[in-house]
């Protein structure tokens, strides 16, 4: 079945459930002024401020001060003792609610109570949703912006490979830990859980099955990278356990565990620049590092025609001398190889490439031409998922410029800001007016510059970079969005079924995110010999940095939040067991590879395999005692 079939099937179940949503929970209430996202649908009594007070059975809740961190409430959902069913108990303790958009705890309990095999099923398709919904805005959104600003600011590939590319890559995790971090405590049990659990089944998972799938090819990558790679993951989590084990975090020194992907960073560009020296290089400026899934790799100090080759896809195909000419920007396909498969569209550059980059064929993408009725009926069906997204961040790219969707971005773009505004908790009433009096305002400025200043066949020549910056945050503003929705729904998850979040964030936070490296990087190591050290490159340097600078952000931010008070992190012994596994998958790793000549075996990948399921099946057996301890 050809992708446009699927993605038809897929818009149009997703769509189904998004309405379901909507006809079941009060969302209007929420987007009025001074009213708060958190309220979840539950009826607001007497509430000021968007502070939601509810008094139920004479007893007063305030939601603002709870979070689902309380089990000794929500956990007693199921027995809703001194109530006749548990949506009465729902409806009786407010503060049973993860703090989303929609709220999926009284949409269980509730709206199917009779159907509930029905709710789970909603529950199932809406978190398949939000995952791909995150990919997406990567792949489609934030990425070109991410190149478009690579472009204007002369970024040589040496950096935006350590600045802009791995930022890219590895949104989704960012933004899913800074989501957590920033939602009512669910932080210490989503946010350090799902980074940490992603770069676990990256390092032990996705090495492992390339591993597997490369042992008869006898592929032999860089040592120097591979140690190198290791040597500063090892010493962050280090650092990160040193944090655990103190228990709080000052701004200050949540900024020092960010400066360590800086120093990395350093290294390698001063390395690089060494190495040009020495090999008295007649390519302009720094020998490119080459970005790769979730980040990236430098040559290092390749040997013979390994090292050339691993250039071969990148350098010029005019080239025949044996001075390697080295392009002066990165390809379009770098930008977002992780995420590549949440894509609809297709560079143009690329269709025309005989062989498909990540080992699967996009016949079936909307851009390529499909029978009239599915293309049609996939355009109406994607309206819920991409049209408010298309709508409110400009896009700048050749291909896919509109200027009725500009024009439409420059007005809906600072409304929606004013709108998000306005679901804060705790808001001034006049701040609210004024926050969409100053969206509409400058709405109304920004559509008619469009306008005035845009032409149908192309993109803006000049004055360039604030679409390009305007794609950017508002790309940002999607993420948070969406990733603060896939949270709540996540914690919710485990309120309903009794499970500690910690454990969806471990598995399936974890495995969504990661699905886009285990896809492209197998893809990319069965695609050719030189896919190899792509893939295992990128399968620790993408975690290195989302540990680095996704949860290093994350603390900074909760730091910050606290002011001159450190943030307190929850005490749990599951974070030391999945820090201590993800060092023993490295350690292993480093440990074998050197003594199979740097080639990946089969030792390598069922020791990583085996690793993991020890690790996972640890973690649940835990969970399993304590849940039924607590009850």
């Amino acid at each position: 079945m050809k992708n446009t079939r699927f993605r038809v099937l897929f818009n149009g179940i997703s769509t189904v459930v998004f309405l379901i949503f909507m006809y079941n929970s009060n969302f209007g209430e929420k987007w009025k002024l001074g009213s708060g996202v958190y309220g979840g649908g539950i009826h607001q009594i007497g509430g000021k401020h968007g502070r939601i007070i509810t008094e139920i059975h004479g007893i007063s809740s305030n939601v603002s001060k709870a979070t689902l961190s309380d089990y000794k409430i929500c956990s007693q959902i199921f027995k809703h003792e001194g109530y006749q069913n548990s949506c009465d108990y729902v409806l009786a303790h407010p503060e049973c609610n993860s703090g989303g958009y929609f709220n999926y705890i009284k949409f269980i309990y509730c709206d199917c109570k009779k159907f509930s095999i029905f709710g789970y099923l909603i529950l199932a398709i809406w978190l398949a949703v939000l995952f791909y919904l995150l990919g997406n805005t990567a792949a489609d959104y934030f990425c070109c912006s991410l190149e478009k600003l690579s472009e204007l600011l002369k970024m040589s590939p040496t950096v935006a490979g350590v600045t802009l590319l791995p930022f890219g890559n590895g949104a989704p995790d960012v933004f899913a830990s800074i989501a957590a971090f920033m939602g009512r405590g669910s932080g210490d049990d989503v946010g350090i859980n799902s980074v940490l659990g992603g770069a676990v089944f990256v390092t032990c998972v996705v090495v492992g099955v390339v591993s597997l799938f490369v042992a008869d090819k006898r592929v032999q990558i860089d040592k120097t990278c591979f140690i190198r790679d290791l040597c500063f993951f090892l010493f962050s989590i280090a650092c990160l356990t040193l944090i655990l084990l103190i228990g709080e975090v000052g701004i200050w020194g949540a900024i020092a565990f960010v400066s360590i992907y800086v120093v990395y960073g350093l290294y390698v560009a001063v390395t690089e620049i060494i190495n040009k020296k020495g090999r008295g290089s007649k390519l302009d400026g720094l020998t490119p590092l080459l970005p790769v899934v979730g980040s990236f790799f430098s040559s290092c100090n390749g040997e013979g025609e390994g090292d050339q080759s691993m250039y071969a896809s990148l350098l010029s195909p005019d080239s025949h001398d044996n001075s390697p000419e080295v392009p002066s920007k990165l390809p379009h396909w770098i930008w977002n190889v992780n995420v590549a498969i949440y894509s609809d569209y297709t560079k143009s550059g690329v269709e025309d490439s005989s062989r498909p980059l990540w080992g699967w064929n996009d016949e079936g993408e909307m851009n390529v031409e499909s029978p009239c009725s599915f293309s049609t009926l996939f355009s109406i069906l994607e309206i819920p998922l991409s049209i408010p997204r298309r709508l409110t961040i400009p896009i700048v790219e050749e291909e896919r410029w509109s200027k009725v969707y500009a024009i439409a971005s420059a007005f809906l773009a600072p409304v929606l800001l004013a709108v998000l505004w306005n679901t804060q908790e705790e808001i001034v009433p006049m701040s609210g007016k004024i926050a969409y009096f100053i969206g509409v305002s400058a709405g109304c400025i920004f559509s008619v510059l469009a306008f005035l200043y845009t032409c149908p066949e192309h993109p803006p020549r000049r004055f360039l970079f604030p679409w390009v910056f305007g794609g950017f945050f508002m790309s940002i503003i999607w993420f948070y969005i969406v990733a603060n929705e896939l949270v709540a729904l996540l914690v919710s998850l485990g309120t309903i079924f009794g499970v500690n979040p910690s454990i969806l964030a471990l598995t399936i936070l974890a495995w969504g995110n990661s699905m886009g490296d285990l896809m492209s990087n197998t893809a990319l190591a069965m695609n050719d010999r030189n896919g190899v050290q792509i893939a295992m490159s990128g399968s620790y340097a993408g975690p290195m940095f989302n540990t680095l600078i996704g949860l290093g952000i994350s603390l900074v931010l909760a730091a910050w939040y606290k002011g001159s008070e450190p943030y307190v992190i929850q005490q749990d012994n599951g974070l030391f067991i999945t820090v201590g596994f993800l060092a023993a998958g490295l350690i292993w790793a480093l440990i074998v590879l050197p003594q199979s000549d740097m080639r990946p075996n089969r030792i390598l990948g069922v020791g990583l395999i085996i690793i993991y399921g020890i690790f996972l099946s640890l973690q649940v057996s835990i969970a399993v005692v304590s849940g039924s301890q607590s009850i």
